[in-house]
């Protein structure tokens, strides 16, 4: 394959996987987007943020994050507390309801790629995540998780 061809394929492979992932989501859990779920997954693993942290983290526009934020606030899964460093600053983090439906939802995440990938060997499992972690590591500012 050209390599002009394997950049259209890659392309269009990666728009199909972005729409089954965003479509897997909603299923899961309807009111929790996939870029719901991604804030507030990096909530957790962060142990708690800024807003702008979280849309400069993901390459977003403020106002996109903020409503975000609001609809996660609003659903009990995301609560504000004051920065100790400085009192000034407002860090977000999920809630424990955020917690429980952000496992309930990582969980059955895991569970849909184990099921599609059980028939792949080993060797091309571990070729195709070291693939993404290094088109992701390249691909510049932007999202990372």
């Amino acid at each position: 394959m050209q390599t002009a061809d394997a950049v259209e394929t890659i392309q269009r492979e990666l728009t199909v996987f972005a729409r089954r992932a965003r479509a897997a989501a909603g299923r899961m859990h309807p009111e929790l987007s996939l870029v719901s779920y991604t804030l507030l997954g990096h909530l957790e693993e962060s142990g708690g943020c800024r807003a702008t942290d979280l849309a400069a983290h993901y390459a977003l526009d403020k106002s996109t994050v903020s409503r975000q934020v609001s609809a996660l606030e609003r659903a009990g899964l995301v609560a504000r507390r004051p920065d100790p460093h400085d009192h000034r600053v407002q860090l977000l983090e999920p809630t424990r309801a955020g917690r429980r439906i952000l496992a309930r939802v990582t969980e059955s995440r895991r569970a849909v790629f184990r099921e599609r990938l059980a028939h792949w060997p080993e060797e091309d499992l571990s070729r195709f995540a070291d693939y993404l972690v290094r088109y992701n590591a390249e691909s510049g500012p932007g999202p990372r998780d």
